[in-house]
């Protein structure tokens, strides 16, 4: 099974400059060892259970919490049966397309 969720937290009431904040959420991805990827708006997480990949986007959003008064999260979940390898999939497939 894949679950594949992409998710934003953003820290209010900090002030305009969030970057610092931001990437404490992609410090907890990326040490979690599952495939990632952060772009402009997002950060997506790809793991094999609902519970091991939500586990990892609630320390994200916990360890932003812990120096904001205030998170506003936004999660978008993809979970398919006999998948793995979504996050690089999806994005060759499109990219296949985009060559032809």
């Amino acid at each position: 099974m894949s679950v594949l969720v992409a998710f934003s937290v953003t820290p209010l009431g900090v002030g305009e400059d969030v970057g610092a904040l931001v990437a404490e959420a992609v410090r907890v991805v990326r040490a979690s060892g599952l495939p990632n990827r952060t772009d402009a708006m997002f950060t997506s997480v790809e793991g094999e259970s609902w519970d091991e990949v939500m586990g990892v986007v609630r320390a994200a959003v916990a360890a932003v919490q812990a120096k904001a008064p205030r998170t506003s999260t936004v999660i978008k979940v993809d979970w398919r049966e006999g998948v793995t390898g979504a996050l690089d999939a999806k994005v060759a497939s499109v990219e296949r397309h985009l060559a032809d």
